[in-house]
């Protein structure tokens, strides 16, 4: 199997200014995602997709490609990061003239990934039957117990109404959280549709630990204080 892996890399956040490049653990925080795919054998490149030459000279400095800058209107809070993905693919398969087998997503906003995570996203992809592979994690809320939407009356109510009351978490359907650790993709599947959950979607469970999502200043807090504990623990 043959597979690309890409990091998508914003210069504009608005949640958390020059995050990409920020310093945590001694690196820029772009520089632990490429790390970790490079570390995979699987993956056969490692292709960093921005709109900002800064990013493009870091995620350089630290081992990936950058063969393209991508164009402003796919670089917006509101540009959908799936128009992202195919902007990258179409550019291998006008240059190589193919397109990958497979497809890796590893984002920069979770930095404590390992690589053993993306390694169980492809062996959970490599056992077929599945366009893309997700992570997730165990939901420390639930729609069908603890939470709640606002009704059009100004009330609020559960999310997902069960059909009988449930008193306990633990009755409740098991549900998990997504996580941006690593998604695995078919790369025809990609460029053909327009969103993962219209094809085919199975998930790998990641720790939490492992798998937090920084968006915002108090996330990236959250990430030093599990980094200083994780080199406290070595």
């Amino acid at each position: 199997m043959k597979a690309v892996a890409f990091i998508f890399a914003r210069g504009g956040s608005k949640g958390l200014p020059g995050k990409n490049i920020r310093p945590l653990g001694g690196k820029p925080l772009i520089a632990w995602s490429i790390e970790q795919a490079l570390a995979v054998k699987r993956i056969e490149r490692v292709i960093v997709s921005t709109d900002s030459e800064e990013i493009a000279a870091v995620a350089r400095e630290y081992g990936a490609e950058v063969p393209f800058i991508r164009p402003a209107e796919l670089a917006h809070d509101n540009s959908p990061e799936w128009l992202a993905w195919c902007h990258a693919l179409n550019y291998l398969l006008e240059t190589t003239g193919a397109l990958p087998e497979v497809m890796v997503s590893v984002p920069t906003t979770a930095p404590l990934r390992l690589g053993l995570d993306i390694e169980n996203c492809l062996d959970e992809y490599e056992k077929g039957d599945a366009d893309m592979v997700i992570t997730v994690t165990d939901a420390h809320r639930s729609p069908y117990f603890n939470m709640v939407k606002t009704n059009t009356d100004g009330t609020v109510g559960l999310v997902n109404p069960p059909q009988s009351a449930i008193a306990h978490r633990q009755d409740a359907p098991v549900v998990y959280d997504m996580a941006t650790v690593c998604y695995v993709s078919n790369s025809k599947f990609v460029m053909t549709h327009n969103a993962m959950f219209e094809g085919r979607v199975k998930a790998v469970n990641v720790p939490v630990e492992r798998a937090i999502d920084i968006d915002t200043l108090l996330d990236f807090q959250i990430a030093e204080c599990l980094f200083k504990i994780k080199k406290q623990n070595l």
